[in-house]
């Protein structure tokens, strides 16, 4: 006896990604990571600047500690190499402050910006 096939109950998902950066960013321009300046001299400042600052701030401003993984830009440079390269402008970050509040916060500027 062989059991029936069920037809599947989900729809496909796409899988076409959604546009998260803005039209006419330098990130969309098509250039690689070495090309925007994220080649061997970026690993080179980003390693010994974790090295000298190797807790993230956000965590650290919430009471916990947590090792960064990230050197952030706190002001988006977009493309500008003096403000890539300004330490000043420099944080330690832990991958999910990175990837969730940070890229939050420069959404709701972006939005900001645009109204």
């Amino acid at each position: 006896m062989t059991l029936p096939t069920l037809k599947p109950r989900l729809a496909t998902l796409a899988t076409n990604r959604v546009a998260v950066m803005q039209p006419g960013s330098w990130r969309t321009s098509g250039m690689t990571s070495a090309k925007r300046g994220y080649g061997h001299k970026w690993r080179a400042a980003r390693q010994a600047y974790l090295r000298e600052h190797p807790l993230c701030v956000m965590c650290q401003a919430d009471g916990h500690v947590t090792a960064a993984t990230v050197v952030d830009h706190i002001v988006a440079h977009r493309g500008d190499q003096a403000l890539f390269w300004d330490r000043s402008n420099w944080q330690s970050l832990c991958a999910t402050h990175h990837s969730r509040d940070k890229q939050r916060e420069e959404q709701g500027n972006a939005d900001k910006a645009r109204a």
